[in-house]
């Protein structure tokens, strides 16, 4: 027996030592597991897939609704005309490229107009702008489903017409900047097709005369885009 008892003596710091190695190696082995895992399901998502095209081109069209009516006076002839702002068509092409599967930038040329009448007089007004835009969007990928933000700043290329029974007023062209926010969701119906609807509401003013004319209000689109 105390031959044994020398022996577990002797052979006790290698045991403690393998069974420290051993849960060295266990536990470096569920942290490989946990990358592999993570670097797995980076792969297999969408947006990390190799297949996943980064860049995509967007088709946009719907209605701008202007939030703001104006009464526009001294248009060369002395008269006050009152602007009734009508919702109006919308429309825009954008390409896009995605920095991050979260996180995109989007380059845009579009178009939008609003028609009204001046108030208790025969004539019409017309309002048409040409923006040009970039936006970030931050996204949330949901499989086939996929809510985003977005935030930017334009130049917006605008001319006015008023006519009424007093005369014809044709506004300069105006190159004001602005700012735009909103939200949108897209439905990926492949990594290369998806469709989608974005609200978004527009901070510009340009100026006519000295005039101020605001043309804040919200641009609803439906959406349809291809990746490449």
């Amino acid at each position: 027996m105390g031959k044994q008892h020398r022996e577990f003596h002797e052979w006790e710091p290698f045991c403690i030592k393998y069974h420290h190695i051993k849960e060295e190696v266990m536990n470096a082995g569920s942290i490989l597991y946990l990358v592999l895992a993570v670097l797995s399901i980076g792969i297999a998502s969408p947006a990390a897939a190799e297949d996943k095209a980064v860049n995509y081109l967007e088709f946009k069209g719907g209605i701008y609704s202007p939030s703001l009516s104006h009464d526009v006076d001294n248009f060369n002839n002395g008269n006050t005309t009152h602007l009734d702002s009508k919702t109006g068509f919308a429309g825009e092409v954008a390409v896009g490229h995605y920095l991050l599967p979260m996180l995109a930038l989007e380059l845009g040329a579009g178009y939008f107009q609003s028609k009204g009448s001046p108030a208790a007089e025969p004539g019409h007004t017309m309002l048409k702008v040409v923006p040009l835009v970039a936006t970030g969007k931050v996204l949330l990928p949901l499989g086939i489903f996929e809510p985003y933000g977005l935030f930017g700043i334009g130049a917006y290329i605008t001319d006015l017409d008023v006519s009424d029974n007093k005369g014809t007023f044709h506004g300069s062209t105006k190159i004001t900047y602005g700012l735009h926010g909103g939200a949108g969701f897209n439905i990926n119906f492949s990594n290369s097709m998806f469709v989608g609807v974005e609200g978004k509401y527009i901070w510009v003013e340009p100026s006519y005369g000295g005039q101020d004319i605001k043309l804040n209000g919200f641009i609803t689109t439906a959406d349809l885009g291809f990746r490449f």
